[in-house]
This record gives structure tokens, C-alpha cells and sequence, in this order.
């Protein structure tokens, strides 16, 4: 949807998966096995549960942009209650990392990468875009971290174009 790089380490991850579905379009990349492999999703319960995890993930980077929910969803926190991680402490070097208890779980290598960019200070700047239209998830590479759109060519130039409209729009005349 935008020309913005990919999130830093495992967070493309949680990237990946809140663009899966296209607002705009309706297009959900989920609805093929291509769009699953990646994610390792099989149809029926699994991909019902990959898309709830997918719309608390958006309704969070909705939140990280200052944003209400887009929907009703489930908390992310009562999801990832599913998606245990191990501490995983390296011989050589003694380096301490999360790694998922059961690594074949979508929910799981989520928790993961949420918990490397916790760690990282990158997990606020997974945003999702404004646009109601659009809520695509993008990192906010920023200096103040304060971007509120996508792209600032497409989306945030249609907001921007809106608000010139209702500024330049004459009030209606009252009879």
C-alpha cells in the first residue's frame, strides 16, 4: 500500500499480518494459501483465530497512532495468554531471548516479536495508518514519532484535501 521500509527485525512479522487484509478493497490475502504460507495458517480454526489475532493486532498499533479501536475486538493480551515463551539463554555468550514455547503457533511467533521489540523500544511505533479506510500497519521511523498516515501521498494527502474542503465549503444558508 505505501513505499515505507518494512519494521525493523521479527516486528515485520506483526506487520505482515495486520496488512494481510486490504480495507479499501476488501481484499484478504488470507483467503488463499498463498497468502497463509507465509504465516504458516491452515484454513478452519487456525485461520480464524490467525484473523481475531490479526484485528487486536491493528486495534493496538490503532492505539500506539492515539487511535480508538476500529471494531470490537478481543484484548491482544487475552490472546497471547495462548502463545507462551521460553527464556532461551545462549552457552556462549550467556545472551538471554524470548523464544515461543511452541514455534509452529502464529500466536506464538507474535508473542516473540512482540516481546524483541518491547525489548528493542519498537513496538509504539508499529502504527496504523488514520484513514479510516485504510488502518494499514507502518513503522513510524520519525524523529517525534508522530505520523499519522501510510503514506503522506495517498492517504494523508486525501485527509489533508478533505479538511482544505470543509474549510473552504460556505456554510449553509439558513432560510
Amino acid at each position: 500500500m505505501n513505499d515505507r521500509a518494512s519494521a525493523p527485525g521479527a516486528l515485520a512479522l506483526v506487520q505482515a499480518l495486520v496488512n494481510t487484509l486490504d480495507l479499501e478493497s476488501g481484499a484478504d490475502a488470507l483467503d488463499t494459501s498463498e497468502g497463509r504460507a507465509p504465516f504458516g495458517i491452515a484454513p478452519g480454526a487456525e485461520l480464524t483465530a490467525a484473523r481475531e489475532l490479526r484485528e487486536s493486532l491493528r486495534a493496538t498499533c490503532l492505539a500506539h497512532a492515539g487511535h480508538a479501536p476500529h471494531a470490537p475486538v478481543s484484548p491482544l493480551s487475552q490472546l497471547l495468554t495462548r502463545a507462551p515463551l521460553l527464556v532461551k539463554i545462549s552457552e556462549e555468550d550467556g545472551s538471554a531471548e524470548l523464544t515461543p514455547a511452541e514455534p509452529s503457533t502464529l500466536a506464538s511467533r507474535v508473542a516473540a516479536a512482540i516481546a524483541e521489540a518491547v525489548t528493542a523500544g519498537t513496538w509504539s511505533r508499529l502504527k496504523a495508518c488514520e484513514a479510516s479506510d485504510c488502518h494499514w500497519a507502518y513503522y513510524d521511523r520519525s524523529p517525534a514519532s508522530r505520523s499519522r498516515w501510510c503514506d503522506m501521498g495517498v492517504c494523508g494527502a486525501r485527509a489533508k484535501m478533505r479538511a482544505y474542503r470543509a474549510r473552504k465549503t460556505p456554510p449553509p444558508v439558513q432560510p
